[in-house]
């Protein structure tokens, strides 16, 4: 079977690095801002979701060997199963599999029974990835790192903790990219106020020059 992290895709990881290097994502320029803006959730959050992946790839390989193409994706410790299934007692059985791990709060099973994609098929969508977090990254009242993007067979799905205006916000311009044949959204809505908690304090003002003392 083959057991892949979207999330650190060789190709995807480094495009998307390349591309949120672009992103409006330090703000004021303050130490710890990209922090925020690219990943919402608590550090011991991030490490869970990296547990929570490792592991269920782990006993999904163990179970399905090569019978299967399953993406594991966490955030906030919500998994995403994608991928391709010979049957419904497989796509049942990675469920079960997965609902089992430690620290699972809950999983969507968006597992096809079809046959495994294509290196094509999977080269056509890591695209599309990367043309919606492109988008992101060039609407101005997103922070584009906030969204994580999987996307399977032209469907993209979006995970992240995020309000209801940036929630709207990017399905309307994800809708508008090309490839994308759906969005489905896994998202943790949070409040404005939030948000604002979220983000770092604005820096000092600057200190006018003192015209009193003589010059050099």
């Amino acid at each position: 079977m083959n057991i892949k992290h979207v999330t650190t895709f060789g190709g995807v990881l480094l495009l998307s690095l390349g591309l949120n290097a672009c992103a409006p994502l330090m703000v004021a320029g303050f130490a710890g801002s990209a922090m925020v803006a690219s990943d919402r959730r608590t550090s011991g959050t991030q490490l869970e979701d990296e547990t929570i992946e490792l592991r269920s790839s782990a006993r999904v390989r163990d179970a399905l060997g090569e019978k299967a193409h399953v993406n594991i994706t966490s955030f906030n410790r919500q998994v995403l199963l994608t991928g391709e299934v010979a049957n419904d007692r497989d796509r049942q059985t990675v469920l079960g599999l997965v609902e089992k791990v430690e620290n699972v709060r809950s999983v969507v099973n968006e597992l096809s029974i079809t046959p495994i994609t294509t290196l094509s098929e999977r080269s056509n969508d890591l695209l599309i990835t990367a043309k919606v977090k492109g988008s992101l990254v060039d609407s101005r009242d997103l922070f584009a790192n906030a969204f994580k993007v999987v996307t399977e067979r032209g469907t993209v799905y979006l995970m992240g903790r995020v309000t209801q205006r940036e929630a709207s916000s990017a399905t309307n311009v994800i809708r508008n990219v090309n490839g994308v044949n759906k969005v489905v959204r896994l998202f943790d809505i949070i409040t404005e106020e939030e948000l604002r908690n979220l983000l770092p304090p604005p820096p000092p003002p600057e200190k006018p020059a003192d015209s009193s003392k003589p010059k050099s």
